[in-house]
């Protein structure tokens, strides 16, 4: 007879008082007898044991250690609090979204790309911007020289979007757009470009990031002030709430707060405070948090150490589910659910020894899995140098595919929950990020501490701590501080030529002599009166769109109207 698993996993995890008390009491025999008879012949390989983050490692955990109950901190997947999976039957039914993330050069070249993707297996687009377009500045402005196509695709114009998705069917294929600062302004774009195709705003999907508390806390991307950018993002929010429905309005990314040198709690507080932050403005302008919360989404990194990386997922989707139910009270269940994307850690990948990081990804992108992403990217090997090749792409794609079709870990339901040490991490981890949550909340919310600069400091301090562990050696970094090799392997790079700047250039130069001057100049006055008034600007900046107004002289009129930000120095 088949036991019932929550009783199963409730007898490990629920043990009664005096059970405990015995456990631990031959806990400690054990330590002091076996164990330390084994280290007298095997001395320990270092005298401390932690995460990549810095999390103290217990040697052995037993139920002893484990608080909580099944029922109220586990359940089962697909009900709150979502600790096991936000779907019922999770990859047994529909595997995760493989999205590379893919942009260079002109658009016609990252279109080429896309295409190349989608033939290779991928099931949604993911695109990446260059700096210019991230900051708001057409590829003509000064501030623009030697970046036009470097780290992104450069998109000046709606021509630029009809070329970039040229023979992609928008109602097929979901897309993700990596931009913050502008991100209106893009999603615009997008909007606009299914209209002149004549395909119903309802019918297109995809994620736009637009996660402006991420750029003030980590990579400073910025158009405008905090205060105006959280009235954009709420704009957009409502927009896509009531015209695009099947948008993801605001992916609310933790990974580049990881990246800037967070810890994994740090990620995890930061990410889940933001989004809540999110909310509060859009409830307060009037709108039903179950209108809009089922279309928010997060993004998270994945770094090395797997198991901290597993547990900050199941983590996330019980503190979200909680803080959502306790502070909005929400009827819909979706406005519960933590989907997500995850990306494995760019800063993890290494120069020296290029090859390593093709292990370094695979491990990472398990973690995501056995955490229960919805949407994986993996990174290519040679990033450290370039944008990826395509040869190296289709490896870091045939990675996710080795592991959904290969490995075996999509066949059952969260395999890892009822370890003890998952258990525990997963514990541990949401306690530490709601003492940071705490502490936001003291401050009156995340725009409050940031304009303070709280995460800032403690992203700062956590950084200059683990760098100080690498290049003492504390913490190992195969190929980088141990396992050196005097000769390194020499690998194929993509190579963006300079000369692309000149051709987009002159194609937007094309595009502003044959554009209708009197509608341009009207429509920018939609924008700038919209930003004035308390309505929302999005549909005005549709009508822009259309007028193939460009993404700078939109952003010039918020930069005019809102003001410009200046960072806060920190020491």
């Amino acid at each position: 007879m088949t036991a019932d698993p929550a009783k199963t996993l409730g007898s490990r995890g629920e043990a009664k008082s005096d059970d405990k008390a015995r456990l631990r009491d031959e806990a400690k025999q054990w330590r002091e007898r076996d164990v330390q008879r084994a280290v007298a012949r095997h001395p320990l390989r270092k005298e401390r044991f932690a995460t990549h983050s810095d999390q103290e490692v217990p040697d052995l955990l037993t139920p002893a250690d484990l608080d909580g109950s099944y029922q109220r901190d586990l359940g089962f997947p697909g009900k709150f609090p979502y600790t096991r999976g936000v779907q019922p039957t999770m990859y047994r039914g529909r595997l995760w979204t493989m999205r590379m993330f893919a942009g260079f050069g002109t658009p016609r070249q990252t279109n080429e790309r896309f295409r190349y993707l989608l033939e290779q297996g991928q099931t949604g687009l993911s695109t990446a911007f260059d700096f210019p377009t991230l900051m708001g500045y057409d590829s003509d402005s000064p501030r623009s020289l030697g970046e036009v196509g470097m780290v992104g695709v450069a998109v000046d114009t709606l021509r630029d979007m009809e070329i970039l998705f040229d023979q992609i069917p928008l109602d097929r294929v979901t897309t993700s757009m990596t931009i913050n600062g502008p991100a209106a302004v893009l999603l615009c774009f997008y909007v606009a470009l299914a209209d002149k195709r004549g395909i119903p705003r309802d019918k297109i999907g995809g994620t736009v990031q637009n996660d402006c508390l991420k750029e003030f806390i980590a990579q400073h991307a910025w158009v405008v002030p905090p205060r105006p950018a959280m009235r954009i993002v709420t704009d957009s929010i409502e927009f896509c709430t009531s015209e695009v429905p099947q948008w993801n309005s605001v992916s609310i990314s933790g990974y580049h707060i990881r990246e800037a040198g967070s810890t994994a709690a740090q990620e995890l507080a930061f990410t889940i405070a933001d989004g809540l932050e999110y909310v509060k403005w859009a409830v307060e302008r009037g709108m039903d948090v179950d209108d809009f919360a089922p279309r928010l989404s997060f993004f998270f990194d994945v770094h090395s150490d797997f198991f901290e990386e597993v547990a900050k997922f199941r983590a996330a989707r019980r503190m979200w589910a909680r803080l959502m139910k306790e502070r909005f009270n929400p009827k819909d269940p979706r406005s519960l659910m933590l989907r997500t994307h995850a990306q494995t850690a760019g800063v993890s990948l290494t120069a020296q020894q290029p090859y390593n990081n093709v292990a370094r990804v695979a491990l990472q992108a398990l973690a995501a899995v056995l955490g229960g992403t919805q949407s994986l990217h993996t990174n290519s090997l040679d990033e450290t140098f370039a944008l990826p090749t395509e040869d190296a792409v289709t490896v870091a794609l045939r990675t996710q595919q080795i592991i959904a079709e290969e490995s075996g870990v999509t066949n059952t339901i969260d395999p890892l929950a009822g370890s003890y040490f998952v258990e525990w991490m997963t514990n541990k981890l949401e306690e530490d990020a709601m003492d940071y949550i705490r502490k936001i909340d003291d401050f009156g919310g995340m725009v409050e501490a940031v304009e303070r600069g709280y995460p800032q400091r403690e992203i700062a301090t956590s950084a200059y701590r683990l760098q100080r562990q690498i290049e003492s050696g504390e913490k190992t970094v195969v190929g980088l501080n141990k396992y050196e090799q005097e000769e390194e392997a020499q690998i194929p790079t993509l190579r963006v030529d300079e000369s692309i700047q000149r051709e987009q250039i002159e194609g937007l130069a094309k595009v502003k002599a044959e554009r209708d001057h009197k509608e341009v100049t009207r429509t920018l006055g939609l924008v700038r009166e919209a930003c004035k008034s308390d309505r929302n600007i999005m549909p005005a900046i549709v009508e822009a769109a259309k007028a193939y107004c460009s993404e700078q002289e939109i952003c010039d009129v918020f930069r005019e109207v809102f003001g410009q930000h200046q960072d806060r120095p920190e020491f």
